[in-house]
């Protein structure tokens, strides 16, 4: 690690770094301490949306009452600033930092997704010589380790896709794969948990019988998802969730009818797939598809800073596309909980990393937003995404707020504060189990239910307080 004789040197240098960058991208001069959004590969068209940050993004006078974040969640801001060009200057702070800080933050960098993807960018940098060798060994052994759990994902989904095609079932692969190369520019940077499929709903038990014989059996299932899995293991620790183990998780998702549209599965593409033609959804679907999970994420207990990431990046890489905006407008624009779940999502990433989205997105998006939920992002959103799992209860307030202009939530708010049913089961009993691994799923579910009550508990204490200042707020300010 290298060691600075001043504060100067490690300005010096982080200058330097992103002079470099600015100069070998093309961007335009940011204003002093405004997080500038743009990646290296689009920043020559970033002129055309360098308009005045009033005209960019919807504000409310609600700086009195926003909490300064924590230094923790200030270094996790500044992560994430990282990946913007220039750099902003809140990133200086991460050059300062001991091994004891930064091995602090390897948890919420596995878990919010963005750990591969900080290590491709300091890479891209030149700056992993300016960072503890000890972190950056972590980190480079982490992507050596997704690299191989990710062509064991990638063979296991060639596989069954092979499998349905077979079959000659209707399906088509979500997340994953088909967000790359707009939103990921390669795999072994994205930590993937399971394989999803979208299928049709006639042909969902076919689908089962080809899981089931690949070993894989039924964990749990709603409406529209079926979960299946394979060789489980109770309390895989936090270490090891880039290694390719033998455990996977497969979800099945039923192509139901969206809002009055023809199924999403009449309108996919095909792409050529290590070998074989993979299936996706349409452009403007995936987009959809994409924004409404990062919304889901924001309207839950903790949402990952990568899918934000990968859905600003997705946004830039067709923000010269009027086509694209137009056709997405057409589609979506009668349906109030996109047109809102969209409009939360990239007025939440604005506020954090700058302008990034074009007009043709945020007029009927962030520009009709209720003032009360611009007032929630300005207040909140900062703790929506740099909280430390498992995150808290604020999202609440927000529900609250969407249910006022009709946006209704699947979950009443009372049965979010203190749920009646125990937590799901992390991992079933199999056949022939030993007294040990018996034990260790025994014990495994005894600490989920025990830290969920302490979590339902101290989050709805939070949550009390917070809405009454909230209220107190929105009465002051006239919401």
């Amino acid at each position: 690690m290298l060691r600075f004789a001043s504060l100067g040197n490690v300005s010096r240098s982080l200058i330097s770094v992103s002079a470099a960058t600015s100069s070998r991208t093309h961007v335009p001069e940011a204003e002093i301490g405004e997080p500038v959004a743009s990646s290296a590969e689009d920043s020559q068209t970033h002129r055309s949306l360098r308009t005045e940050r009033g005209n960019s993004i919807r504000t409310s006078n609600a700086g009195s009452v926003q909490r300064p974040l924590t230094r923790e969640e200030s270094i996790r801001e500044a992560v994430l600033l990282s990946f913007c060009d220039p750099l902003p200057d809140q990133c200086l702070q991460l050059l300062q930092l001991s091994i004891r800080e930064w091995m602090g933050q390897l948890e919420w960098l596995d878990i919010s997704g963005l750990a591969l993807y900080f290590l491709d960018r300091m890479v891209e940098l030149q700056m992993c010589g300016l960072l503890p060798a000890q972190l950056i060994a972590r980190l480079h052994q982490n992507l050596i380790d997704n690299t191989l759990r990710t062509a064991g994902m990638i063979a296991e989904s060639v596989a069954i896709q092979q499998e349905l095609q077979r079959a000659n079932l209707s399906y088509a692969v979500l997340k994953g794969a088909s967000l790359s190369p707009d939103s990921v520019p390669r795999l072994e940077f994205r930590h993937q948990f399971d394989l999803d499929f979208l299928v049709a709903e006639e042909n969902i038990l076919v689908a089962q019988q080809i899981l089931e014989r690949r070993g894989y059996h039924l964990h749990a299932m709603s409406v529209k998802t079926w979960e299946f899995k394979i060789h489980e293991r109770p309390g895989v620790p936090l270490s090891d969730i880039y290694k390719d183990l033998p455990g996977r998780s497969v979800e099945l998702h039923i192509d139901t009818n969206y809002s009055g549209r023809a199924q999403m599965l009449s309108r996919t593409e095909n792409r050529e797939f290590h070998g074989i033609r993979m299936p996706v959804l349409s452009p403007v679907d995936l987009f959809v598809g994409q924004g409404m999970h990062a919304y889901k994420d924001i309207c839950n207990e903790y949402s990952r800073a990568s899918h934000l990431l990968e859905f600003r990046r997705h946004v830039i890489a067709r923000r010269d596309d009027i086509a694209f905006w137009e056709e997405l407008r057409t589609v979506t624009q009668d349906d109030q909980r996109v047109t809102m779940g969209l409009g939360v999502v990239v007025q939440l990433i604005t506020q954090v990393m700058g302008v990034f989205a074009p007009e043709q997105l945020t007029s009927w998006t962030v520009h009709r937003l209720p003032l009360s939920v611009v007032s929630w992002t300005e207040i909140y959103g900062r703790r929506a995404i740099f909280k430390k799992f498992p995150g808290n209860k604020l999202y609440l307030l927000l529900q609250r707020e969407l249910e006022s202009v009709g946006i209704p939530a699947k979950r009443q708010v009372w049965s979010l504060l203190l749920p009646l049913r125990l937590p799901p089961t992390i991992v079933k009993s199999t056949a022939h189990e030993s007294l040990s691994l018996r034990g260790r799923r025994y014990r495994l579910q005894l600490h989920q239910i025990l830290s969920r009550l302490r979590f339902h508990i101290v989050e709805g204490i939070r949550y009390a307080s917070e809405a009454r200042r909230w209220q107190q707020h929105k009465n002051r300010v006239h919401l």
